[in-house]
């Protein structure tokens, strides 16, 4: 014979109560334990009887460090809070995220894009490290033409420094 479904309500009987708290509890105590051993999971549970009772389970051996890591965590950002073991590695990658983020905004300064918050000490800074740059390129491209009037000269006239033809 099959047990019956068991309405979900309160149990008025204290005795019975008690023996299906028992039971229960057990029963998620042991589901807790498989779920942290069969998903490497971090697992922690926190149980209060009706008379004030704690039960507790953790699959580490440190409550505190899960519940920490709980209260820490923040559900609006994409990121996960590292675990402590990390956290020399999780501040290396804020300071490299600052980092690019700083490269990037640069990046389009450079081009010509989001000057509008910028002060003039701040454009005046942009428009010469753009000279400055213009300056190594043009030295660049004189030292490659030199070279390839040299090539020309020396008879490796069918060999191309570049990807574009020589023009004298």
């Amino acid at each position: 014979m099959g047990r019956g479904k068991v309405e979900i309500r309160r149990i008025e009987n204290k005795t019975t109560r008690q023996v299906t708290f028992t039971k229960r509890r057990n029963g998620l105590l042991k589901k807790a334990y498989e779920l942290s051993l069969l998903c490497d999971a971090e697992v922690a549970l926190v149980i209060f009887s009706g008379g004030g009772r704690l039960f507790e389970f953790s699959s580490s051996s440190c409550m505190y460090k899960i519940l920490e890591r709980y209260r820490t965590c923040n559900y609006n950002s994409t990121e996960a809070t590292p675990p402590a073991e990390n956290e020399i590695n999780y501040q290396e990658y804020l300071k490299l995220k600052t980092r690019l983020e700083y490269l990037q905004s640069s990046q389009r300064n450079i081009l010509g894009e989001d000057l509008g918050p910028l002060s003039m000490r701040e454009l005046e800074q942009i428009e010469n490290q753009i000279d400055i740059s213009l300056k190594h390129i043009r030295t660049r491209k004189v030292e490659n033409l030199n070279i390839s009037c040299m090539l020309h000269k020396l008879g490796f006239s069918k060999f191309r420094y570049f990807s574009t033809p020589l023009v004298l």
